[in-house]
């Protein structure tokens, strides 16, 4: 588990890294950070900025994106999410700290450069789905392939494959009044992809769906990174939805990071009672997995069906109704890690309902 104090270091995968980024909206904000070791004490300079009638809307905030990580930022409304990812993309500007892209800084960036970045190497999808009505499906997914000065031909054979990516293979003539709120979305997303982005910026983009909608889109986002592998920031306030499709998650109060660390960590292992609250009503089977719910057995019955060890165990539950002996938890080098069963599920669970904080990362059982 990692806290925003105590990012990764190892640079060699490390596609987006964001240090001790502040964004702060009232007079002179720039004038906070003048000397060095201004920002040694970020809790006692946000409450000289707020005594001073300035707002700290993003304090401190570091973390990386590694090559082909889903990052998810969560945290209620204000809580500085939407400011962090738009400071990413310079949309909002920092007042203080580092942005790298690929080791570059995005800080330093002009205006021009910055346009190109964001032509070839972003890609953003809002809340607003912000299509262009008077365009037809294909068009406004190639629209951006327009502004780069790509030809027609390249134009309509880009946006042609991600409509065949995102599902939309029959509705390129249709306008977005004639779309569902979930094929608008999709338009949103297959023209953030056709530019075929390095790293992709998705601010709570499926927030204004109908549940079921929504459920449908996250399982279309989670087939389409499956396939392109992209560095995604993804924004949202639902947990149970940054459980579905983080790798690592962030979660913010009062523009500051909590906590950092996969959704097992911030489930099982909260750093303080506001992470613990956040993540009070998510099941716990949803995020325990087989090897960390498995127990040694000496004298195990032959021929048991054998599971990895990163299995969850909600993914298993009718496999163990089939074998009421268990199943063969093996982890790294094919090494028998010990067996699952009903039992000790039941013991990992219990586990973690009376003493919440002794997840070590490995087991509980």
């Amino acid at each position: 588990m990692t806290s925003n104090s105590a990012v990764s270091t190892s640079s060699s995968n490390i596609k987006l890294s964001c240090r001790r980024v502040w964004k702060v909206y009232g007079a002179n904000p720039k004038s906070y950070f003048k000397g060095t070791g201004a920002v040694d004490d970020p809790s006692a300079l946000a409450a000289r900025m707020r005594a001073a009638g300035s707002m700290p809307a993003a304090m401190d905030v570091s973390f990386d994106v590694h090559v082909g990580e889903t990052f998810v930022i969560m945290g209620l409304s204000g809580s500085g999410k939407s400011t962090v990812v738009r400071c990413l993309s310079r949309l909002v500007e920092p007042d203080f700290g580092s942005v790298e892209l690929d080791g570059e800084d995005l800080l330093s960036k002009s205006g021009r450069e910055l346009i190109d970045i964001r032509r070839h190497k972003m890609g953003m999808v809002f809340q607003s789905f912000g299509l262009l009505p008077h365009l037809s499906v294909l068009e406004n997914i190639a629209f951006p392939l327009k502004l780069q000065g790509m030809s027609r031909a390249g134009q309509l054979e880009r946006a042609s494959r991600v409509i065949e990516l995102v599902g939309l293979t029959g509705r390129e003539s249709a306008y977005p009044r004639q779309l569902s709120g979930g094929q608008q979305q999709r338009v949103g997303i297959a023209r953030s992809l056709a530019v075929e982005p390095q790293v992709w910026f998705l601010d709570e983009p499926f927030s204004a769906l109908d549940p079921l909608i929504r459920r449908q889109m996250q399982d279309e986002f989670l087939r389409i990174q499956r396939v392109l592998r992209k560095s995604i920031v993804f924004i949202t306030h639902d947990f149970l939805e940054a459980l579905r499709i983080a790798d690592r998650m962030a979660i913010m109060r009062d523009g500051r990071i909590v906590q950092i660390g996969t959704p097992e960590e911030l489930i099982l292992a909260p750093a303080d009672d506001y992470v613990a609250q956040f993540t009070s009503e998510v099941p716990l089977i949803k995020v325990l997995r087989a090897g960390q719910c498995c127990a040694l057995v000496g004298d195990r019955p032959a021929g048991l069906p054998r599971v990895a060890q990163q299995e969850k165990v909600e993914d298993l539950l009718v496999q163990l109704a089939s074998s009421p002996a268990g199943v063969d938890v093996f982890g790294d080098g094919d090494a028998y890690l010990g067996t699952l069963t009903s039992a000790s599920l039941i013991q990992s669970l219990a586990a973690v309902q009376a003493e919440p904080n002794r997840y070590d990362g490995a087991h509980y059982a």
